[in-house]
């Protein structure tokens, strides 16, 4: 595959899980790819996998939440890269916990980086997008989102806060040929998921229609869907990857 030839890709949250899963699946359809987490060392298998597939690979380091961090990291990447066509904003957290129980700073944790952070990111790279008049933003929100969960206000408010923003946003920018839509995954295998007891995993998969988790692969498939040249036409859009659940 080719789709993404002389493409750079910008995916945060690219140390493990679904987003190391979308940046080798991104540098498999040949796109470079700038990875970007919390430290440079979370990056580090990564970048070796990416460069393994014989594409370019970098390392980044920065906080999400915070604007002179993102910035700075934006600035750093088109320097180094020289341009970005994709941003794929995945970093994101959970601090579960009933609404009764919840601590402020849990609250502000998640909102800072799973909304907060999508906003800065985008903001700092939209510019670029502008001037070239082309782009991708895939934002991933959650199925929680769609749907809510007990014990996740802070975690479901945040990503139905991610497809609102992806919406406006998409209005914003679709004069200039930038595209920007949202994939809400559900229960991934991960490994968060991977610390539940095999009770807690079989309560999840009753929720689900095809009756089991799905794979990291199985959201870095819809990102590269709305990466590719497929997908031109469509924006504003948010694609569940859940089993069914939210059907």
């Amino acid at each position: 595959m080719s789709e993404l030839t002389n493409q750079v890709a910008v995916v945060t949250g690219a140390g493990r899980g679904i987003g190391q899963a979308i940046a080798l699946k991104l540098a498999a359809a040949g796109a470079d790819i700038a990875c970007v987490d919390l430290k440079l060392e979370f990056c580090a298998e990564t970048v070796q996998k990416v460069q393994g597939l014989g594409r370019k690979a970098w390392a980044f380091a920065a906080n999400v939440s915070d604007a002179a961090s993102v910035e700075a990291t934006a600035e750093q990447i088109l320097t180094t890269a020289g341009k970005v066509d994709i941003l794929v904003n995945n970093a994101g957290i959970t601090k579960d916990g009933l609404l009764m129980r919840m601590s402020e700073a849990d609250w502000d944790a998640v909102l800072d980086i799973n909304l907060k952070g999508t906003f800065l990111f985008t903001k700092a790279l939209v510019r670029s997008f502008l001037k070239q008049r082309s782009g991708r933003i895939v934002n991933i929100a959650s199925v929680i989102g769609l749907i809510g969960n007990a014990g996740q206000c802070n975690y479901g408010a945040s990503k139905a806060g991610v497809i609102g923003f992806t919406k406006s946003c998409a209005r914003e920018v679709a004069s200039r040929g930038i595209t920007v839509n949202a994939i809400a995954p559900g229960f991934i295998q991960t490994p968060m998921t991977d610390k539940l007891t095999q009770e807690q995993k079989d309560g999840i998969i009753k929720q689900v229609p095809l009756a089991s988790l799905g794979q990291p692969e199985d959201v870095a498939a819809a990102v590269l869907f709305f990466a590719s040249p497929g997908a031109r036409y469509i924006t504003g859009q948010v694609l569940p990857v859940d089993g069914g659940m939210a059907m």
